[in-house]
């Protein structure tokens, strides 16, 4: 279960470079579209890390999704990252402080929806449709492409605040249009810190610090989005005792079940 691909083994300066070459490719190949976008804003691309701090392959991982989040370098298009730290590395020496069960079963959902042979890190899922292979420079371009082009509902965060009489409990108005297709969903928010880190000492990463983006502490299912209906709702999620609101950010999307592809995201940051 905890296999890695051969990401490695590249030289990471040059898989960056690559990287962007093939994002200007796909703007090239996708102006037409991206023009259209832009009346109604860049279109949303949730791209779901599942990494692990027990695993050597993933650090490269990791800087490559801390580059897409600040550089956003795929015109016409929102990239809203997700680091999702499984645990199934525990055992080999580190347990990884951001590590979850339930990420896991979510990877392990993934690997059933999507009809793959099994679950490795570090493995990229763009918008809960597609695998994507780091070293696969035509599969990147095919699938970025593909996921900017696509049409999505809008999802508003319309408002977001840590609650001063309780500051572990997180406030928020989300709004999310009906899909136009008549597709059913169900509506997740993510509470995620924006930037963590961890002096690693022990396991496959012994020695090294290492620094993550947008690392999920939550994922709660917070409604479903019926055929034709448009969900407005105010939510409710408990924060971890201590958080810095300042670190947080509130991602939330719409998916179809099973998990599939995601229909819809926002995302919202500096929660005061």
């Amino acid at each position: 279960m905890k296999l890695c691909p051969p990401i490695a083994n590249l030289p990471w300066e040059m898989a960056w470079i690559k990287i962007l070459a093939i994002l200007a490719v796909a703007f090239l190949l996708t102006t037409a579209n991206s023009r259209a976008a832009d009346t109604r804003g860049p279109t949303p691309v949730l791209l779901e890390l599942f990494t692990s701090e027990g695993c050597s392959s993933c650090p490269p991982a990791d800087a490559w999704l801390q580059r897409m989040d600040v550089a956003q370098p795929l015109p016409g298009a929102q990239l809203i990252v997700l680091s999702e730290h499984v645990d199934y590395w525990n055992h080999d020496g580190w347990k990884d402080p951001y590590s979850s069960s339930l990420v896991t079963q979510r990877q392990s959902d993934y690997v059933r929806a999507l009809g793959l042979q099994t679950p490795y890190t570090p493995q990229v899922i763009v918008d809960g449709a597609t695998d994507l292979h780091l070293t696969d420079e035509q599969q990147m371009e095919e699938t970025l492409q593909q996921a900017a082009a696509s049409a999505k509902v809008a999802v508003r965060i319309t408002s977001a605040t840590v609650d001063p009489a309780n500051p572990t409990l997180l406030r928020a108005h989300v709004e999310v249009d009906g899909d136009s297709s008549g597709q059913n969903g169900d509506i997740y928010g993510a509470v995620a810190l924006s930037h963590a880190e961890s002096q690693v000492l022990r396991g496959e990463n012994s020695g090294k610090h290492l620094t993550h983006v947008a690392v999920v502490e939550q994922l709660t299912k917070i409604g479903k989005l019926e055929k034709g209906k448009t969900f407005s709702r105010d939510i409710e999620i408990k924060l971890k005792p201590g958080a810095d609101p300042k670190n947080i950010r509130l991602v939330v999307f719409a998916q179809k079940s099973g998990p599939g592809k995601v229909l819809g995201a926002a995302l919202r940051e500096n929660i005061q």
